[in-house]
């Protein structure tokens, strides 16, 4: 471990929980990279993500975004496409954009967005969208007649959660430099989304374990009995 980190560690108080705001001014006393680190949350769940019944899965936007300047590719035809433009999307076509993808290995976006008639082409995407979590769908919000809509969204800072197969959801909650507030309000946006998204299905403790890091620091313990 280099001495940055080394030194970061040192700043935490070794199998402590800490509540979520004191976690989130820590995290950002120990980002010390020369670029703005992104801080994420690493959420372990009581669920078993191998039953259909105990999926977590939905997206939220962020009220403070991410911090990071998101390229959109829309998939749509007809009046959607001067909609999608308007809107501010990077991308906007329909077979040329598939093609380019499948025969040029392009992937020069951050969220693909698609109306729900174009989803028979999409489909075939889906084995190199798939495992880079890109592809497109109706509980993401990223397959709607209202491209337009979900293009802003995107924009604004609109993230997905899904569980992994170790039953733990990764995602961005903003970077290092917007400190501990408005990180702050991010964490308690996507954690409440999280919660809501709790299955009937799921028994016993739903939320098992809760980590803050940035991209080179050391995570840092939240209590989870603090988030409900």
């Amino acid at each position: 471990m280099g001495k940055k980190y080394q030194d970061s560690v040192k700043l935490l108080e070794k199998n402590k929980l800490y509540d979520p705001a004191e976690a989130l001014g820590l995290v950002c006393q120990t980002s010390k990279a020369k670029f703005d680190e992104t801080i994420e949350i690493h959420v372990r769940l009581g669920v078993d993500s191998r039953h259909a019944d105990q999926q977590v899965r939905g997206a939220v936007v962020l009220p403070n975004g991410t911090g990071k300047k998101v390229r959109t590719l829309v998939l749509t035809k007809g009046d959607k496409v001067e909609a999608a433009k308007a809107a501010g999307a990077d991308y906007v076509g329909d077979m040329e954009y598939v093609d380019k993808i499948l025969k040029e290995n392009w992937f020069e976006f951050d969220v693909v967005i698609a109306s729900p008639d174009m989803m028979g082409v999409v489909g075939r995407l889906g084995k190199v969208l798939g495992p880079k979590g890109l592809m497109p769908s109706p509980k993401a919000g990223t397959v709607t007649p209202d491209v337009a809509r979900a293009v802003t969204e995107a924009k604004a800072g609109k993230i997905e959660y899904r569980l992994d197969k170790t039953n733990i959801i990764h995602c961005p909650i903003g970077k290092a430099s917007f400190g501990a507030e408005k990180l702050g309000e991010n964490f308690s946006t996507l954690m409440g989304a999280i919660i809501k998204a709790k299955p009937a299905a799921a028994k016993g403790q739903y939320i098992k374990s809760c980590v803050v890091a940035s991209t080179m620091g050391p995570g840092i313990k939240v209590n989870a009995a603090k988030l409900g």
